[in-house]
């Protein structure tokens, strides 16, 4: 019940004697007024929305007795719940009451009576069918649909922009016309995915010749679009996970392209200063210097967030330029970084032994490199972090309703923080790993973009590990793809990728309109 009248509607049901189960933590706050409005001692509030489960989970607990009086909460996977505070309300309980309640209890714990929720509060789902049953099947197609429809508008540019085009339309007739668009754009597209993948038949061929002859060049050399994909999806992969876990903590790290920046300068000092350390104390040193570096960045916006309410997104904007600048300082001709002897503005070259180790070290070419194991390494780090760890609800509770986490005696200031801090340690990740793993070195024009992608990633993965790694996986093809879109015989200039990049997420940021296009209901 929202609004004024559904306020009234809840407190005047709670004064008659009435359960009120499922409410949200607010309305314990502005509708009960913090227990001081007769009829607060019968509310049962849950920190989210999905109530179904705490609602269960307490009831649970408060027949086995765990369930005290007071603003409490429950380290279960998704719920957080709380019993407002009730006074001699459980002796108010009718005796038939509490007789059904301890009955379908018992049926829940002996298996009698059947359920999605187990008996703390988690999802039970047995068998793939089922799973793939009660899955949102539309939090999927409305990402696929806002693709799709990206590329089918990105196919248009191309058939407008392209010479051949118009000239077939103003000497032939309309269908010659149409034909020509319709091959330029196959032939753009082949060359996107060729760039992204590679071409199926010298994959195939490359293939053949390895298992007939033992011979790897035309293999690697196949595969080498598919890798270049894959490596520049590695950075994507931090930065959006960076950005995700930001706004996880309703927090909008627009600071992720400078916390790149200082995680390159930390981990590329650390890989050229330190001589004759072995690999396996320098390579670590020199990522955790990249981590501790976009670390300590973001949380200077994060401890502004949390002590002066000062806004992180004018914050981390600012922090951007000022990571720009110091980079310019460092690395100046003759600056405190600057490779000596050098006239160009770049740090000295790191020690062989930070370099991350690459998967193909025969092939120069194929510089995809261990980092893409350290991010899919990450996305898991995260999922657990989040969703599995009592730091991880603490982090949503915060970002769902910060006044109701501080209700239930979460920390919001230190969670800012430890968010924004947590946030900068994967976006210096992002930088260590192109200054580790590709350049090998820090040139002053470190830009690569990364970092404002990753808001994009962030929104078209809905700030899930795994929704940001598959985003971060169709940047890296759609950027890779494009360097293949501008060469012969495509010759499709590269913005158009950018194009189809922001139309990704004017559909993801705007799903109504995808909905009225294809006349999909709402859930």
């Amino acid at each position: 019940a929202a609004g004024a009248a559904g306020a009234a509607a809840v407190r005047a049901a709670a004064q008659a004697g009435a359960w009120v189960i499922g409410g949200d933590q607010d309305q314990w706050v502005t509708t009960f007024e913090e227990g001081r409005v007769p009829g607060a001692n019968r509310v049962l509030t849950s920190a989210v929305k999905r109530v179904d489960r705490a609602v269960y989970a307490a009831l649970v607990r408060a027949l086995e007795g765990k369930l005290a009086p007071g603003v409490v909460r429950f380290d279960l996977r998704d719920e957080g719940v709380g019993l407002a505070p009730y006074h001699e309300a459980d002796a108010a309980i009718p005796s038939e009451v509490k007789g059904r309640i301890e009955e379908i209890a018992n049926g829940l714990r002996s298996g009698r009576i059947r359920t999605q929720v187990g008996p703390q509060g988690e999802a039970v789902v047995r068998g793939i069918l089922q799973r793939m049953m009660v899955w949102n099947w539309q939090a999927a197609l409305i990402p696929f649909l806002a693709i799709f429809t990206a590329l089918v508008i990105g196919a248009l540019f191309i058939g407008a922009f392209d010479p051949e085009v118009w000239a077939a339309f103003g000497e032939g007739s309309v269908l010659t016309g149409l034909s020509t668009a319709w091959h330029s754009v196959v032939r753009a597209y082949t060359a996107l995915f060729e760039g992204a993948f590679g071409s199926p038949t010298r994959i195939v061929e490359g293939v053949r010749l390895y298992f007939q002859a033992r011979e790897t060049k035309k293999l690697l050399t196949a595969i080498r679009p598919l890798t270049e994909s894959l490596r520049i999806a590695t950075p994507y992969i931090f930065a959006g996970l960076a950005v995700a876990l930001g706004f996880r903590c309703g927090l909008f790290n627009i600071g992720a392209e400078g916390q790149y920046f200082i995680g390159g300068l930390a981990s590329v000092y650390v890989g050229y200063s330190l001589k004759g350390v072995p690999w396996f104390v320098h390579l670590p040193l020199a990522l955790l210097a990249g981590m501790a570096g976009g670390a300590a960045w973001a949380a200077i916006a994060g401890w502004l967030k949390a002590k002066t309410g000062a806004h992180e997104v004018i914050n981390t904007i600012m922090l951007n330029y000022i990571a720009y600048r110091l980079a310019d300082y460092l690395l100046q001709v003759g600056g405190p970084m600057s490779r000596p002897g050098d006239f160009r503005p770049v740090s000295p070259e790191i020690e062989p032994s930070a370099y991350l180790p690459q998967f193909f070290p025969s092939d120069p070419a194929n510089r995809i490199n261990v980092g893409l194991l350290l991010a899919l390494f990450a996305v898991w780090v995260v999922y657990w972090l989040l969703f599995k760890t009592t730091i991880g609800f603490e982090i949503r509770a915060v970002g769902a309703n910060p006044r109701a986490a501080r209700t239930a005696g979460i920390g919001v200031a230190r969670n800012f923080v430890l968010a924004m801090g947590l946030s900068g340690a994967l976006a210096g990740l992002a930088g260590a790993h192109d200054i580790l793993g590709v350049l090998h070195f820090m040139p002053n024009a470190f830009f690569s973009g990364y970092g404002f992608d990753a808001i994009a990633l962030a929104l078209l993965g809905k700030s899930h590990p795994v929704g940001v790694l598959l985003a971060s996986l169709l940047f890296g093809f759609l950027r890779a793809g494009a360097q293949r879109m501008q060469a012969p015989p495509a010759f499709v200039p590269i913005d158009i990728i950018s194009v189809v990049q922001a139309l990704i997420i004017i559909f993801i940021a705007a799903p109504e309109l995808v909905r009225l296009i294809y006349r999909v209901r709402p859930p």
